[in-house]
């Protein structure tokens, strides 16, 4: 299961707004969600509307990045082909910045709040107050229900969260990146011993594999709610991922040479953080990730950047 969301600010996304505010345009996108990439004639006579009508509506969509076009040869030369960019487009106002100095700022990413995924089963969420949807079935990772989520679990795969850049916006150099957030192993019930290779990867770019020991299950978490059974997954390691201009640190240890100038933020409008245990895993463990009302620390997914 691969799907792709996108995740607007109103404040910032009034072309996608724009995109939307169409009963044509949104015909003309769930033609291309259900039925695959079409020609604009293709789109024109399934949907009964003139040509003219058509192109107009496609260069609007393709502004907004709800479609991507490419040519292809036809009998007569070329055509333009339009894909469908998104299976799922959410407004919300994100988190306010949180000035944590006169040169830093801080963004929380609820977890559920991914706007890519693809993950396997054994999997699921749930949220501080049940479980949403179904247990060990992937698209359940499609559900509304998973905004609420406060723990989610995978065995491999990603999930993957789209930051504002707002360095970008203050038109600021960053000089040190940093991700903080709650996580552990995943295995049937737990064990202490049980490896997993955790990797991260900022617009792409791995920035680092970071080997959790286990899925802990000792003790309940300090605020992993009482319905949540004792034999689960109860908290994890909370761990901190700093990206500098000389490499790529995990609590103060350094593993990994990436470094910003690899990374080269100042040229993407947002940060996009994916959260993955990689098909080809030394140790293919599964992964917990703890946000609010689990585990020992009651927070979502934490960026800071410190700008210069």
């Amino acid at each position: 299961m691969s799907r792709n969301f996108l995740v607007i600010d109103p404040e910032d996304g009034m072309e996608v707004l724009r995109g939307l505010a169409s009963p044509i345009r949104i015909r003309m996108l769930k033609l291309l969600h259900v039925q695959g990439p079409l020609n604009g004639n293709d789109i024109a006579a399934k949907l009964d509307l003139p040509q003219s009508t058509v192109s107009t509506n496609l260069q609007i969509l393709e502004n907004a990045g709800l479609i991507r076009t490419e040519m292809q040869k036809a009998r007569k030369g070329n055509q333009k082909i339009c894909h469908s960019t998104f299976d799922e487009v959410l407004v919300m106002f994100k988190e306010d910045m949180k000035p944590l100095g006169n040169n830093s700022i801080e963004v929380a990413m609820p977890l559920g709040l991914y706007t890519s995924c693809e993950v396997s089963a054994p999997c699921g969420l749930c949220s501080a107050d049940g479980i949403v949807g179904l247990l060990d079935v992937p698209d359940t990772f499609l559900d509304p229900g998973r905004m609420n989520a406060g723990l989610i679990w995978f065995t491999r795969g990603f999930v993957e969260y789209q930051f504002p850049n707002n360095a970008k916006l203050a038109d600021s150099q960053v000089e040190v990146m940093e991700f903080s957030l709650e996580l552990s192993s995943e295995v049937p019930g737990t064990s202490a011993d049980w490896p997993s290779d955790i990797t991260l990867s900022v617009n792409g770019t791995e920035i680092g594999t970071w080997m959790s020991t286990g899925d802990f299950g000792d003790k309940r978490g300090v605020y992993t709610p009482d319905w949540w059974k004792l034999k689960g997954s109860q908290y994890g390691k909370l761990k901190s991922w700093r990206v500098t201009q000389d490499g790529t640190y995990v609590d103060g240890m350094k593993i990994s040479p990436v470094s910003l100038v690899d990374l080269d933020l100042a040229h993407h409008h947002s940060i996009r953080l994916r959260i993955a245990v990689k098909q080809d895993a030394k140790h293919p463990g599964g992964i917990n990730i703890f946000g609010r009302g689990f585990g020992n620390y009651d927070q979502d997914i934490i960026l800071r950047l410190q700008t210069a």
